[in-house]
């Protein structure tokens, strides 16, 4: 007899618990899928209301469903490398396919059929046009920039860090988000790049700006 119940998804919620970002690489402190998403979704909050007091309207229970959910798709596959995600715009997309796929099947299996309309809902890829999908890439980018900024900054010299926080910054700076963007670069880079680090982030980051001009 197949059982499907609430339980298997709230059990699978530990699963994220286990997942470790950036697999493989010597880190000071590891990060799990499980608190990532709870830090998107904190950033997330914070730049939403920067939103609205520059005038934007934000669904605030579409924003939090994206933030919350983004990541749940890894308890199948685990966390890839974003170099390796990136490698290529076809990569990129397989990977989606099986995740989509993948979540697809736990919907239908795990979760009961009343449920399952709202859960293919709020399990869909969240990053999109609309101001909660943007938020959600801009702290998704922002939490990867956090990582890195951590270890260069106990003196991790792997050149992987150096990649992402570059990298990171880069896209950060491409979101459309004026306000969002406007803050980040003014407010928080100005007191990051402040930070007594062992490794250059004053330079690292400035290759990234010098870019942008």
């Amino acid at each position: 007899m197949i059982i499907i119940g609430i339980h298997q998804f709230f059990t699978s919620l530990n699963d994220l618990e286990r997942i470790i970002r950036a697999p493989g690489r010597f880190k000071f402190e590891e990060h799990n899928v499980a608190a990532h998403s709870w830090k998107v979704s904190q950033y997330a909050m914070f730049f939403a209301t920067l939103e609205e007091m520059n005038g934007a309207t934000v669904n605030w229970k579409s924003l939090y469903e994206k933030t919350i959910n983004h990541d749940f798709a890894e308890v199948f596959i685990g966390d890839i490398k974003t170099p390796v995600k990136h490698a290529s715009p076809e990569l990129k997309q397989m990977l989606a396919h099986v995740e989509e796929k993948m979540m697809e099947k736990f919907i239908m299996n795990e979760i009961p059929k009343e449920f399952q309309d709202i859960f293919f809902e709020r399990m869909k890829e969240g990053k999109d046009a609309t101001i909660e999908g943007r938020l959600l890439e801009f702290a998704d980018k922002l939490d990867q920039f956090y990582e890195a900024f951590a270890e260069l900054k106990r003196g991790n010299t792997d050149m992987e860090f150096v990649y992402m926080y570059q990298s990171a910054l880069s896209k950060l700076l491409l979101i459309p988000l004026p306000a969002t963007v406007n803050y980040f670069k003014t407010e928080i880079l100005k007191d990051a790049v402040k930070e007594k680090t062992h490794i250059d982030i004053q330079t690292l980051t400035n290759e990234v700006l010098n870019q942008k001009k």
